[in-house]
């Protein structure tokens, strides 16, 4: 159900991003899409649900593994005017594993046995839309700086038997948005991009680095290098995680 809901996703969105290029010459919009699939791994991912004695701290990292969780991204981005952009981007991520834990985990307002197998489900997609200026472009390079409106919707869950503990969250996070990239020559580029923000109780930290190759003037193939990591410590939930995903990439302009 989760994947029909974000094709879903993806089309409306694209839909109307697009709808308005009818109205604007071609010599003044164009639009990027880039897909991403590959693999994620953990490097950290630390619980504690509620962030008080009634909760205990454990490490999804070391019951569940690095894993791998399969990484997927669609990024889309208008060129509306000059300068001047609009993007859209979505990144589904999840795993479910069986797990044990050496010691009693409260969590939720549940209780789970120590030694005994349990599902650990951890989810944490991100739907985002943003602007952002083109404050540097030539022919070799472009960099671009804005904001982004990201979509936050998490969740960590717990089952062993009848017993089930989660945890969800969806919220609303601004970030700040940097991105740049180099032509080496007429065929490899090199990229890069940040979506981030850090203070108060949390932060999140979307960095990523970009290598494509041109195919023909119009699509491209390439590689994708990418770390998320933050999290959030405040009264009902202690959770930090660190992702650090490779994929491979086809995009295209039109």
């Amino acid at each position: 159900m989760q994947v029909f809901t974000f094709i879903r996703f993806i089309m409306v969105v694209s839909t109307l991003l697009l709808l308005p290029l009818g109205q604007i010459s071609a010599s003044a919009a164009s639009v990027d899409l880039r897909i991403s699939v590959g693999g994620s791994f953990q490097s950290k991912n630390d619980v504690q649900v509620p962030n008080s004695d009634a909760g205990t701290r454990f490490s999804l990292f070391e019951a569940a593994g690095d894993g791998p969780a399969t990484a997927t991204r669609v990024e889309l981005n208008w060129n509306f005017k000059t300068r001047h952009n609009l993007r859209v981007m979505l990144a589904p991520l999840s795993y479910t594993e069986s797990v044990t834990f050496d010691d009693l985990v409260q969590f939720a307002g549940e209780s789970f046995d120590a030694n005994q197998p349990l599902d650990a489900t951890y989810k944490f997609n991100s739907w985002r839309i943003g602007y952002h200026y083109t404050v540097m472009q030539s022919a070799k390079a472009n960099f671009q700086v804005g904001a982004t409106l990201k979509i936050r919707d998490a969740e960590i869950r717990l089952e062993q038997g009848g017993t089930t503990g989660l945890d969800d969250d969806l919220g609303f996070v601004p970030l700040l948005y940097v991105a740049g990239k180099y032509r080496l020559n007429e065929k490899w580029t090199i990229g890069g991009d940040l979506d981030g923000l850090a203070g108060g109780p949390g932060r999140a930290i979307d960095l990523g680095f970009t290598v494509d190759y041109a195919i023909t003037k119009r699509f491209r193939v390439g590689a994708d290098l990418r770390v998320l990591e933050g999290g959030a410590d405040v009264e009902q939930v202690f959770n930090f995680a660190q992702f650090n995903s490779a994929a491979i990439s086809v995009s295209t302009r039109f």
